[in-house]
């Protein structure tokens, strides 16, 4: 099994997006890239810690890429918007791609190099890439949120 992270805005959809590719074993919501250790949502959401709502990713590489991984996040939100998506406007709803090795690194530069040349999205996009800090798990009723809620997610 490996892991991969990502930030794209409400970790709720993100997750939920991510929860239905086949491969994909297990997944998370937390928080990462920000200052201070356990960040509560409330703290989070004071936009005060810097800490990104996260989504881990425990895949089994030998059923789905990490590039196919990479394809779910790019369709899963506008990664051309700066600290927001849609309604969530702050930093924890920024664009990022947390990555483990630089095998992750460079297949997410290179997926972002080639959106960008093929004029997929009408602006720059603004995702950030960046090795991964520590991934901090959000609090329980954060996890598998709509699945709790009989809802349907976003995304792909």
């Amino acid at each position: 099994m490996e892991k991969a992270y990502f930030a794209a805005g409400c970790f709720w959809g993100v997750e939920g997006a991510f929860r239905r590719v086949q491969g994909v074993k297990e997944t998370a919501v937390g928080y990462m890239g920000g200052r201070g250790e356990h960040p509560t949502y409330e703290e989070v959401c004071s936009d005060r810690t810097g800490h990104a709502e996260a989504v881990e990713v425990v895949y089994d590489p030998a059923q789905v890429s990490y590039d196919a991984l990479l394809e779910v996040f790019w369709d899963s939100h506008d990664p051309t918007q700066v600290n927001r998506q849609g309604p969530d406007v702050g930093t924890q709803y920024r664009s990022v791609i947390f990555t483990t090795s630089e095998n992750q690194t460079q297949a997410a530069e290179a997926d972002k190099d080639k959106l960008e040349h093929e004029g997929r999205f009408q602006r720059p996009i603004a995702t950030q890439i960046q090795p991964a800090p520590t991934f901090w798990k959000a609090e329980d009723y954060h996890q598998q949120y709509f699945e709790k809620r009989g809802l349907r997610a976003f995304g792909h």
